[in-house]
């Protein structure tokens, strides 16, 4: 049984061919440990981190790539930046939609003095700015939220929002986990000052890459210490950016890959990419608006939502409705909280769970044809 492959809010799939010839060219031919001497291999290894910073800066509108240190996922990006920035009596404000990525490390800081207020979205998932700005305190450093939601697929109004923490000298944070490579992001025009991303959901690199941007002026207090190859008479870690947040050998093999990736998404245009998952989103949207028992989270309007639409068959377990789908019929989804249980208490679906579909730009017409097509078997059947 050949298989549909919808869990790229998980982790995207396939790459494009591009990203599978770089990492195979640098392990085959390169190999070397950038920063570490200056042998022709560390300084070409060196040169592919340069042009990946600078091609990630092209795509998210960063005057210099140095201000990107490059990390093992987002997870490690979001607990720097939170952990590197706030302090004991800091006043911190999030969404509740955020995924575990945000509320576990903001959930430890909370027990260590950082105060921590969650602003509701409503039942879709939406938030309305205006909750934001009541929400801000005298001691509010910081506003964190994601750009779009691994459940429900809302977008947020990260602009509007960015606005709000610019007028009051607040820094944001963005998590960009679902819409890196598929929704413009500009760092100048959203206000910016922090931006979490991964390699391996919609810029298409491979898992173990991400980063964080650090806009200048902004001092983050490192992770980790270590080695960087650069002021290593020091006991003291490098002051300066990426340096002061990249310890240890990189993933340079990935960050290859990674880089290819963002090359590809820059050639074919985040537009293109975001049209085409727009409009197998929609016509999901309709399938599954046509089976009487599929109950839909989140709105569905396509326009306001990335590729990732979650549902529950009434009656029906949702670990069991995604077995059923790839079992009976090769189309591979996730079941479960989508390490997002604050999403899934706004939704009021803590208890149950969700199915979740996430096509992506490589998947068609057809393929969502089937996946509706099995849906309505499965509700027929049960």
């Amino acid at each position: 049984m050949e298989h549909i492959y919808m869990d790229n809010a998980a982790t995207s799939y396939p790459k494009p061919e591009c990203v599978y010839d770089a990492m195979d060219y640098f392990n085959r031919h390169l190999g070397g440990n950038p920063g570490r001497g200056t042998s022709s291999r560390t300084l070409e290894a060196g040169s592919i981190l340069l042009d990946a910073r600078e091609t990630l800066a092209a795509l998210f509108n960063i005057d210099d790539g140095a201000n990107i240190a490059f990390m093992l996922n987002i997870t490690e990006a979001l607990n720097t930046a939170l952990k590197g920035y706030l302090r004991p009596g800091d006043h911190v404000l999030t969404t509740s939609m955020e995924h575990n990525a945000v509320a576990r490390p903001l959930f430890a800081l909370s027990q260590k003095g950082v105060e921590w207020t969650v602003v509701n979205c409503n039942r879709e998932g939406c938030l309305d700015p205006a909750d934001i700005m009541a929400a801000i305190r005298p001691n509010t450093r910081m506003i964190c939220m994601q750009h779009a939601s691994n459940l429900t697929g809302t977008i947020m109004p990260v602009e509007e929002v960015g606005a709000i923490a610019r007028q009051h000298g607040i820094v944001f944070l963005v998590d960009s986990a679902q819409t890196a490579g598929v929704l413009e992001i500009d760092v100048a025009r959203q206000n910016i000052d922090l931006l979490a991303f991964t390699g391996h959901k919609g810029l298409f690199g491979p898992q173990g890459t991400g980063g964080l941007y650090v806009r200048p002026g902004i001092s983050i207090e490192p992770l980790k210490q270590g080695g960087t190859g650069s002021s290593s008479e020091w006991l003291e870690q490098p002051d300066f950016m990426p340096d002061r947040l990249e310890s240890g050998t990189p993933n340079t093999p990935g960050i290859a890959g990674l880089n290819a990736a963002v090359g590809y998404v820059l050639t074919t245009g985040c537009g293109s990419i975001r049209r085409h998952e727009q409009e197998l989103t929609a016509q999901l949207l309709e399938g599954l608006q046509s089976i009487q028992r599929v109950q839909i989270y989140g709105g569905t309007d396509s326009s306001r939502r990335t590729a990732v639409v979650a549902f529950n068959l009434d009656g029906m377990d949702c670990g069991e409705l995604s077995m059923r789908l790839e079992h009976d019929y090769g189309i591979i989804s996730r079941s479960g909280l989508h390490c997002a249980p604050l999403a899934h208490k706004t939704l009021g679906t803590l208890e149950l769970g969700a199915c979740r579909l996430s096509p992506g730009f490589f998947n068609t017409a057809d393929h969502i044809e089937v996946a509706v097509r099995a849906l309505h078997e499965i509700a027929r059947r049960s």
